[in-house]
């Protein structure tokens, strides 16, 4: 008999007891880094367009404490549990420390299906949430800082900012209670595509040691790599547009909830949305093979597969037929701890959820500082860059006697504006924190990067604790 799938709580609790063990901390500090610090859940009663009277169900997770603000996602699930709720919000607590970023892990959600209710529904209820939220400080710009996840986006997150103004007036920071919102109402750009992006440096780093790729059977590089990606939400839309158009990678395959599509010679993955969009399918897109089920795409011959939909996608039992020679964790828990194990023992490279898609924590940590500080990143430096470098080029010229394009004058004197900043620190985070976990596996010897990221992660908590004086 096939053992069950694990639970994503359950299968994150045995990868944190498997590189727990190499920590050598006290045990005490150990379950303090493990446990969830708080949850609040809740019941309260919500009016459909039509009168009637839902209650409905909704949790709050702060893991990990040793870091204020706890930060973490809101989503809107008909399965949501507080079991899953608890699980998201401790894999944020590592995925937090592993990337530098400055805040213990939280997650919520409510147990409603997104797709089957009104827009008004949906108001109504997230500013509830909201309102539940703040009676009992769940939320603030000093306490935890939600951002958008399955089922809400940044219309959920402008009603909660606005919603959290008028129950907190005399705050001055109150943008800064959650992330992801509009441009419009103090958010940033980059943050929608940001964990996408992050996915794709993320991937590009792993090949960018030519004896990391050799060790695989792969070149360095991403140019001319065949990528499968599974699910063409947020993430995975914007992972698979980044590799193929900025890592000049061949999409061969595409999963979505309706079925999967295959094309050897690579897919456009900006014409399949069209498609899809004007079908209300991926399937029977021009030149492509319809595949039988969604999951086939996982096991379609291929360099790179990045499953980028929901946990528990690859397990003991389809791990075998995974041909990719690395399997990149764009959504959360996609691979189970057996599937993982299968994986290793096959020579194929993991690429954790905990380190990869941590793209979206990152520009929200700097959403949240420009909503601090009350002021646009670039706004101060860009005209003077620009003043200072056109001076630069125009003594060149003189002294050269030759004038430069000016389509290379515009991109040489050209001053960082907030999106470049913002791509330049995720980029720049995605890099140094997967060295970060290869230096954590080579010096603890460790085979697999996801218990490196863990031993890193627990690592960068427990001294925070030690620091604090809470332990010894």
């Amino acid at each position: 008999m096939q053992n069950p799938v694990p639970s994503l709580h359950e299968s994150v609790s045995d990868f944190f007891d498997r590189a727990a063990v190499h920590a050598k901390l006290e045990p005490g500090l150990v379950s303090q880094i493990k446990v969830c610090n708080a949850v609040y859940r809740m019941r309260f009663p919500v009016k459909h367009d039509d009168g009637r009277i839902e209650v409905v169900e909704a949790f709050r997770a702060e893991h990990s404490h040793h870091r204020l603000p706890t930060k973490g996602g809101i989503r809107f699930s008909p399965h949501l549990t507080q079991e899953e709720v608890v699980g998201l919000a401790a894999l944020m607590t590592y995925k937090c420390a592993i990337v530098g970023v400055p805040f213990g892990g939280a997650k919520g959600g409510v147990k409603i299906d997104p797709h089957a209710i009104s827009d008004g529904f949906r108001e109504r209820l997230t500013r509830r949430y909201t309102a539940e939220l703040v009676s009992k400080n769940f939320i603030g710009p000093s306490v935890d800082v939600p951002a958008p996840d399955y089922g809400t986006g940044e219309r959920e997150m402008a009603w909660i900012a606005d919603t959290f103004r008028a129950l907190q007036p005399g705050h001055m920071h109150t943008y800064a209670c959650v992330t992801g919102k509009p441009l419009a109402l103090h958010g940033i750009p980059g943050r929608k595509e940001a964990t996408g992006l992050g996915v794709y440096f993320g991937i590009k780093e792993a090949l960018a040691d030519p004896a990391d790729a050799a060790a695989l059977g792969l070149t360095r590089g991403l140019p001319g790599k065949r990528v499968v990606v599974q699910g063409l939400g947020n993430v995975g839309y914007h992972a698979a547009k980044f590799l193929q158009q900025d890592g000049k990678a061949v999409i061969v395959a595409l999963a979505e909830i309706e079925g999967a599509i295959h094309a050897p010679d690579g897919l456009d993955v900006d014409e399949v949305m069209k498609h899809r969009a004007a079908t209300g399918s991926i399937l029977d897109y021009p030149g492509a093979t319809n595949l039988a089920r969604a999951a086939d795409a996982l096991e379609v011959d291929c360099d790179i597969v990045v499953p980028a939909a929901l946990e528990g996608q690859i397990t003991a039992e389809n791990a075998p037929r995974i041909r990719a020679k690395i399997v990149a964790e764009a959504a959360n828990g996609p691979v189970t701890p057996d599937g993982e194990a299968i994986l290793h023992a096959a020579g194929k490279l993991v690429v954790p959820d905990v380190y990869l898609n941590a793209g979206g924590v990152t520009v929200s940590y700097l959403e949240w500082l420009k909503n601090i500080s009350h002021v646009s990143f670039g706004r101060i430096s860009a005209y003077y860059d620009e003043t200072e470098h056109s001076r630069f080029l125009e003594t060149l010229e003189r002294l050269t006697g030759k004038s430069l394009p000016e389509s290379e004058r515009k991109t040489l004197v050209h001053g960082a504006r907030e999106i470049d900043l913002v791509r330049s620190a995720l980029a720049e985070t995605m890099i140094r924190s997967y060295d970060d976990i290869r230096r954590t596996a080579r010096d603890n010897g460790l085979a697999d990067l996801r218990t490196a990221a863990f031993l890193l992660a627990i690592q960068r908590v427990a001294t925070t604790y030690t620091t604090m004086g809470i332990f010894p």
